[in-house]
C-alpha cells in the first residue's frame, strides 16, 4: 500500500471510494525495560525532550500503525482512511497502543 493514501481526513484528494471494507486496526502493548525506565528518570532531572520515551512511543507507534496496513492490506484495500491512534496504559509501564481507520478501494477521480 503507498502511504500517501493512508489519512486522517475521511477523503483523499484526487481520488474517488469505491468499495468500503471495514475497520483496521494494528496494536501493540509494550512496556519499558528497567533500563530505559532508569535512563529516562535521569533525562527528566535535565528537563527537556525525553528521547528514550520519544523513541519508544515513536517505535510503538510505527508498529500499530504497520500492523494495521498490513491488516488493510489483507482485505484488499489499497488505501486507508479515518486514522486515528488510540493509547491506554494497561498496567505502570505497560501501555496499549491502538492504530484505526477504514479500509476501503480508491481510484483517481
Amino acid at each position: 500500500m503507498d502511504q500517501r493514501l493512508t489519512t486522517a481526513a475521511f477523503t483523499l484528494d484526487g481520488y474517488r471510494v469505491l468499495e468500503t471494507l471495514g475497520v483496521v486496526r494494528g496494536i501493540t502493548v509494550r512496556s519499558r525495560s528497567i533500563l530505559g525506565t532508569i535512563g529516562g528518570s535521569l533525562q527528566t532531572i535535565l528537563g527537556g525532550n525525553i528521547s528514550l520515551f520519544t523513541e519508544l512511543c515513536e517505535n510503538t507507534r510505527a508498529e500499530a500503525f504497520h500492523l494495521m496496513v498490513t491488516h488493510a492490506e489483507a482485505l484488499g484495500a489499497n488505501a486507508i482512511i479515518g486514522v486515528r491512534y488510540d493509547g491506554t496504559e494497561i498496567m505502570q509501564g505497560v501501555t496499549e497502543v491502538l492504530c484505526y481507520g477504514t479500509a476501503v478501494v480508491v481510484e483517481p477521480a
